[in-house]
């Protein structure tokens, strides 16, 4: 079970972090994620990397944005309810103040060659921010071999086959818990 910190923080830290997450951070939920474990866990202290790794898996299970969901749960571990309503305002009112200011001048000028070199040039950021937190997080969820090998296998199917991502979690899921009373990995933090 996820613990909440020793140095519950100030709700007003929260806010402004998730406020310049929101405003700042881009990429989609594994940018994001990645940026919070770094930001989070390294740089700040909120949280130890055990923490973060049962958040996460805790916020994958569930459905939804998996970034807001990371974000919120961990506002709540340093902050308590009031720290999850911070959260959830800090992260959501950059992106909907922007679209509601950009949305018409971009619908305005969409045929611009500057405009769409501002938006494929995003896309282009977008994708490299999502790769480097896809390493990132893989360096938090990788383990030992059997976790490398699953990734691997994970990878190699989902390429391959086209297989959905719900299924191929269970199945990926159901591997591990088979395997882990066989081979009981020192790593794992849920016991």
């Amino acid at each position: 079970m996820i613990e909440t910190t020793n140095r519950p923080g100030p709700i007003r830290d929260l806010v402004l972090y998730f406020l310049r997450l929101g405003l700042l951070g881009f990429g989609g939920p594994v940018a994001l994620v990645g940026q919070m474990e770094r930001e989070l866990v390294t740089e700040r202290g909120w949280l130890s990397k055990e923490q973060m790794r049962e958040a996460i898996a805790v916020c994958r299970s569930l459905p939804g944005p998996l970034a807001i969901q990371v974000g919120v749960f961990i506002a709540y571990l340093r902050g308590g309810f009031w720290g999850a309503v911070a959260a959830t305002v800090g992260i959501f009112l950059p992106s909907f103040i922007l679209v509601l200011a950009a949305a018409p001048i971009l619908q305005r000028h969409r045929a611009n060659r500057n405009v769409q070199g501002f938006v494929k040039g995003a896309y282009a950021a977008a994708i490299g921010t999502i790769l480097g937190a896809s390493i990132l997080l893989g360096r938090i969820a990788i383990g030992d071999w059997l976790t490398i090998l699953i990734g691997v296998a994970s990878l190699a199917v989902l390429f391959r086959w086209k297989v959905s991502n719900p299924l191929l979690m269970a199945a990926a899921a159901a591997l591990g818990l088979i395997a882990f009373p066989l081979l009981q990995p020192a790593w794992v933090m849920v016991r």
